[in-house]
């Protein structure tokens, strides 16, 4: 008789391409090769689901319980072939990419391996992986690193061989580098309220191509005496920055409203000048007059704003991008610092910073001492004088500063 009558039962279903599994069958093959592969028998356990995958009746797991056993018999295009199946009837399976990703890198192609080592990431996100899958998971994503580290290196090194080393690079063309390492994020103005459109995405403003800012920076030591005397009479006018309004509800719960761990004390809130305290500030009122602050219905709003020791200002963006926030530091301890979409500065006594707070932004205070600045707010220099007429008429009662 021909030498298939005596390949053991099990094997019948390899070679008799016509011949039907039951479930039973089926699900004894799978069995038996599950516990070949555990026994690490490679090619037993193969044999098995290979029988399964040609009868037609395997589903995603046989295949890849498949790969598996192809990748134990050093079989890397079986292998291969039936993570392409897998993939092809259960797309987001986080270990079929994983594991496409390592043929792909077996066989030189490393942008493939990339691209499912990635979307294995994607995909893996929000999920609760079995800890032998996150190992696997954090051994591609080591992998990811390495590459996307060799691959910024190959970078440096051609712009270097083309004359531009990092020092005689321009800064937006640096940025534009470290987004494409992906070192810096993309931050971009959303403001919760209302949007001009056509500004710069700028975060941190370069103070020096503000004229009137020398004048303002000369008048620090003035203004802190006057602040320094506020503080001494026991802070008296300060209050959380944060306040609940009954008539205004939160839709979130943030641990600063009401708390006097960043508080504020206005010289104008909203427009609104606050006499008394203009009265006991007079050179820090005097010094500001040659800013262009914002003279409308709700604007502008000059405060000194402390910050107690450990506290944080989680990130958040303003209501509107047609003003520019500035910050006059006047009192600060080392570990006080400041943030602007990717960029964290910290704080120098007498600098100014100017920023577009329509972009994310967070403080904290990490030092055992209160931080105070001086915040007030100026037209953004990219608006014409009839923008800034419109602006104004639309803001007049209509919305927040």
């Amino acid at each position: 008789m021909g030498g298939r009558n005596h390949v053991p039962a099990p094997f019948l279903y390899l070679y008799g391409a016509h011949v039907q599994l039951s479930n039973q069958d089926a699900e004894r093959l799978v069995k038996e090769g599950y516990d070949a592969l555990q026994r690490g028998q490679a090619t037993i356990a193969r044999s098995r689901f290979e029988a399964v995958t040609q009868s037609g009746r395997a589903n995603g797991q046989v295949w890849l319980l498949l790969a598996v056993a192809c990748r134990a018999d050093n079989d890397n295009g079986a292998e291969e072939r039936a993570l392409d199946r897998l993939l092809a009837l259960e797309p987001q399976t986080v270990r079929g990419h994983i594991m496409k990703g390592d043929c792909r890198a077996r066989a030189g192609d490393d942008r493939g391996a990339l691209r499912h080592y990635e979307i294995a990431g994607l995909i893996a996100k929000n999920q609760n992986l079995p800890a032998d899958l996150q190992a696997e998971l954090q051994r591609a994503e080591a992998w990811v690193a390495k590459f996307n580290a060799h691959v910024v290196e190959e970078r440096e090194a051609k712009l270097v061989e083309r004359g531009f080393p990092p020092e005689k690079r321009s800064a937006r063309f640096q940025a534009s580098l470290d987004i494409l390492a992906g070192t810096r994020r993309i931050f971009v103005q959303e403001p919760t309220g209302y949007y001009f459109p056509g500004l710069p995405q700028i975060q941190f403003y370069d103070t020096a191509d503000f004229d009137w800012v020398p004048a303002v920076e000369a008048a620090t030591a003035a203004i802190r005496e006057e602040l320094v005397a506020l503080l001494s009479a026991g802070a008296e006018g300060f209050r959380p920055y944060m306040q609940a309004h009954a008539d205004r509800p939160r839709a979130d719960v943030n641990p600063l409203l009401d708390n006097n761990d960043w508080s504020a004390l206005f010289l104008c809130e909203n427009g609104q000048m606050s006499d008394d305290v203009i009265a006991r500030c007079p050179a820090t009122w005097e010094a500001l007059q040659v800013a262009p602050m914002r003279r409308i219905t709700n604007s502008p709003t000059v405060m000194f704003s402390l910050l107690r020791p450990g506290a944080r200002i989680t990130a958040h963006t303003g209501t509107h991008n047609a003003r520019l926030i500035c910050h006059l530091p006047l009192i600060v301890p080392p570990n006080c610092h400041f943030r602007v979409g990717n960029e964290v500065r910290e704080w120098e006594v007498g600098k100014l910073l100017i920023f577009d707070d329509s972009i994310e932004h967070e403080a904290w205070n990490d030092s055992d001492e209160d931080r105070v600045v001086l915040i007030f707010d100026i037209w953004r220099p990219e608006l014409s004088e009839q923008e800034r007429q419109e602006i104004a008429a639309l803001f007049l009662g209509a919305l927040d500063g």
